[in-house]
């Protein structure tokens, strides 16, 4: 019996509990909707984003590993798979928001207000609603291409061996990281900067591939945690892949901590009233609180963690620090994305936080239907990682 038969039973209540999660954050959506349309999507749009960098991130850490190699990529390498043929329920689950959702997210939708702006007339030959849905489609179109390759040769691994397929691994992977680079950044503009048509940054597509990579490595290792707590992965379950995994989590904690301050210490030394705004807002009106919570939480705390050896080679500690690391991704592009709704284009920011519960359904609601389509995928191939031979 392979080692997915085995563990179906575990998989599918994993899986019946992703589903009744979305089932009930979906019902509490449907309400959130008929109260405030507005908030709704809005919500919807943080919880959209998150569960995207995931899937999207398995893509990107997925043709890391198969042109770097090493162990830590096999062990996870199967989840990462899983993780890339969920990209095409993203691209259903984007198609509401922009159909539907797109007049009240973004003001450049708005005739009236772009009669009046001189800078959202020049920029509306890109920020355009059929211009952002026919680049969606081009931006999914490489993701699921390059997903379908990476795993139709895996399969083929299965059957040839690990070194006679890896060169068509390599040849897909070598262009494709360039093309989701590229992919990401033009997406990330479209669907949040954008939310702010004033404002721009030039490593705005950066912080989000190096987010994508961080919560992309911390689910994985939360998902080994378990995994390996059942029968047969238990003999899987070794230090070594926990204390990789911990060191690139680390890594891409540290990184993000320094793109977002390099871009905060530029712009704020130029101090340019079209780019400082964009942080006067997130510093201000209580949203001062988040950013030192994200400092602290999503950066200090969990670097000097990680920093011990002894906490990355326990799987229970570094499986803790992972799932905190979840919970910190979805602060941050809270902190990122919910201030550009907090008032209108050129005014001072509102003196209070202001947080709706959406904020929190909405995301359960778009994450549990991934995890559910998740564990399908996953069941779908031996849970065993293919051993180098």
């Amino acid at each position: 019996m392979s080692a997915t038969e085995a563990m179906r039973p575990y998989l599918d209540k994993i899986q019946t509990r992703g589903l009744l999660a979305g089932i009930v954050g979906l019902i509490a959506c449907g309400v959130g909707f008929m109260v405030d349309h507005d908030q709704f999507w809005r919500s919807y749009l943080l919880g959209y984003v998150y569960w995207f960098c995931l899937a999207v991130g398995s893509l990107g850490l997925l043709m890391l590993h198969h042109m770097v190699g090493g162990q830590w990529g096999v062990a996870i390498r199967r989840g990462l798979e899983a993780g890339t043929r969920t990209i095409p329920l993203m691209f259903v689950l984007l198609l509401p928001m922009l159909f539907l959702g797109s007049h009240s997210l973004y003001e450049w939708t708005h005739a009236e207000v772009v009669a009046k702006d001189p800078v959202l007339q020049h920029k509306s030959v890109y920020l355009n609603l059929p211009g952002v849905i026919a680049r969606a489609v081009v931006y999914f179109a490489i993701w699921i291409l390059l997903a379908t390759l990476l795993n139709k040769y895996s399969q083929e691994q299965e059957t040839a061996g690990y070194w006679a397929v890896r060169p068509k691994l390599q040849k897909v992977s070598a262009p494709g990281i360039v093309l989701y680079g590229l992919a990401v950044t033009f997406a990330v503009v479209d669907w949040v900067m954008s939310l702010e048509p004033h404002w721009f940054s030039t490593v705005y597509g950066a912080m989000f591939l190096v987010g994508q990579g961080l919560v992309t490595f911390a689910f994985m290792i939360v998902l080994m945690r378990h995994l390996t707590d059942q029968e047969p992965l238990k003999d899987q379950d070794k230090v070594n892949n926990f204390h990789d995994l911990g060191t690139l989590m680390f890594a891409f904690t540290m990184l993000w901590a320094y793109i977002s301050f390099s871009q905060f210490l530029i712009i704020w030394s130029a101090n340019l009233p079209e780019e400082i705004t964009w942080y006067i807002r997130r510093l201000n009106g209580g949203w001062g609180y988040m950013a030192a919570a994200l400092l602290i939480f999503h950066f200090i705390v969990p670097f000097l963690l990680l920093l011990q050896r002894r906490v990355k080679r326990k799987k229970a500690w570094v499986g803790m620090v992972a799932a905190w690391m979840l919970v910190m991704r979805l602060v941050d592009l809270a902190w990122v994305i919910l201030p550009a709704f907090s008032h209108s284009e050129g005014q001072m920011p509102q003196p209070h936080l202001n947080l709706h519960w959406l904020n929190l359904a909405a995301p359960v609601a778009i994450g549990g239907i991934w995890i559910w389509y998740f564990m399908m995928q996953l069941k779908k191939r031996s849970l065993e990682p293919l051993q180098v031979s």
